[in-house]
Order: C-alpha cells, then sequence, then structure tokens
C-alpha cells in the first residue's frame, strides 16, 4: 500500500539550503521530510535505520560524497529512491549520478522549480532529468555511438574515491585511517594507487582533482 505521504531524507552540509529545500518540500501535502543529514556517512546511517521512501543527497558532502552514499544506500537498502542535488551542469556527474543509482538529478538553481516534479516522477518510478541534462546526453550518445565508444566509467573505486575527498579535506594518513577503521598502510596504499591511475604526484594535484569532480567545494 503506498503511504500518504512521501517520507524524505534530506541530505546537504548547508543548513541554510536544507531548510529552504524542506520548505519547498513540504509546501506540498503529500511531502514530509522526516530526516535530516549534514554528510554522506550520516546520510547512509540515516538512510538505512529510518522509515523512508526517498533520499534527497547533495552530490558534495564532507566525509562521504552524494554519489557514493547513493552507492551504499542503494546496495545496504536497494527499495528506496533516490535523487542527486548538484550545483553542477555537469555531464560527468549526471552519469556518475545514474550509475550510481539515483532516479534524476536535480540542479540546485532551479530546485524550488524541479524538486517538487523530480521527487514525484521518483515515486512513479520515472528518472528525472533537467531539460539541459537530456539534450546532453542524448548528444554525447550519438557522438559515441558514431564512434563506436562508451560512457567512460570512473578510473577509481569508491574507496579511493572516498580517501581522496578526505586527503582534500586536509586529513592525515592517521586520521583517514582512524576514520575508516582501516590502517595507515592501507590508506597510503589507496593513496598510491590513486595518484599511478590518474598520473598525478602529489596531494595538491589531487585536491586540484577533488575539486574539479566536486568532491570538495572549493
Amino acid at each position: 500500500m503506498t503511504p500518504l505521504k512521501t517520507r524524505i531524507l534530506l541530505a546537504d552540509d548547508h543548513a541554510v539550503v536544507r531548510r529552504g529545500l524542506r520548505l519547498v518540500l513540504e509546501s506540498e501535502p503529500d511531502l514530509v521530510v522526516v530526516a535530516e543529514a549534514d554528510d554522506g556517512v550520516q546520510a547512509v546511517e540515516k538512510g538505512t535505520s529510518e522509515e523512508l521512501d526517498l533520499a534527497i543527497l547533495d552530490v558534495s558532502m564532507p566525509n562521504m560524497t552524494g554519489l557514493h552514499a547513493a552507492s551504499e544506500l542503494r546496495r545496504l537498502r536497494p527499495e528506496l529512491r533516490i535523487l542527486i542535488l548538484s550545483m553542477h551542469d555537469n555531464e560527468q556527474y549526471l552519469y556518475e549520478a545514474l550509475k550510481a543509482g539515483a532516479s534524476g538529478y536535480v540542479l540546485k538553481s532551479v530546485a524550488d522549480r524541479d524538486l517538487v516534479e523530480a521527487v514525484r516522477a521518483t515515486m512513479r518510478g520515472e528518472p528525472f532529468l533537467y531539460p539541459g541534462a537530456v539534450t546532453a546526453l542524448i548528444r554525447d550518445y550519438l557522438e559515441r555511438a558514431r564512434n563506436g565508444e562508451e560512457v567512460p566509467g570512473d578510473p577509481l573505486t569508491p574507496r579511493e574515491t572516498q580517501i581522496v575527498k578526505l586527503i582534500a579535506e586536509g586529513n592525515t594518513s592517521r586520521e583517514i585511517a582512524q576514520m575508516l577503521v582501516i590502517s595507515e598502510k592501507t590508506v597510503e596504499r589507496h593513496r598510491a594507487n590513486t595518484l599511478e591511475k590518474l598520473g598525478m604526484r602529489d596531494r595538491v594535484e589531487l585536491t586540484r582533482y577533488a575539486i574539479r569532480r566536486g568532491l570538495i567545494e572549493p
């Protein structure tokens, strides 16, 4: 039986943004925000412990990105619907959001216009993409089809992406090891593998990469 109200988790590291989005959502009689999170780790915790129908995740959050949190929630609670919120009108983020299991991708700049429609579409089991994203996907698909190419995947594993994010946020190997409950040696191995995969040399280049990927905000 479909619940009378869609129960929503709202995850964004800015309290002001969460407050504004909550007002937009709860202006509708069938939508209610029952949980909030200010980072990706908390989003996964609440997403697996609360009675929810939908998680709305900001793409750039501390400790764990919205994309990583979406992947974890998809694995741990596959019936939960997921929407990604982003300030980035970027094809790569869009691909990664869909790959992570999100049903839709909403730009923050037009969230007051699109968010409710995106929630409704997601709960009907339909994908939601803003108009520019649809155009970008079609253009990219046609171009790759002509060249016989596939959509590129992320070169990093979810764990490597998480470690890059934590390094870029200024954490030491010891601090990262404590946060992730792994050894410093394992952190260093992931760091070395990541540098090799990306063809980079040091923390500065990793930090620039993290900003470009939207893992952290500049």
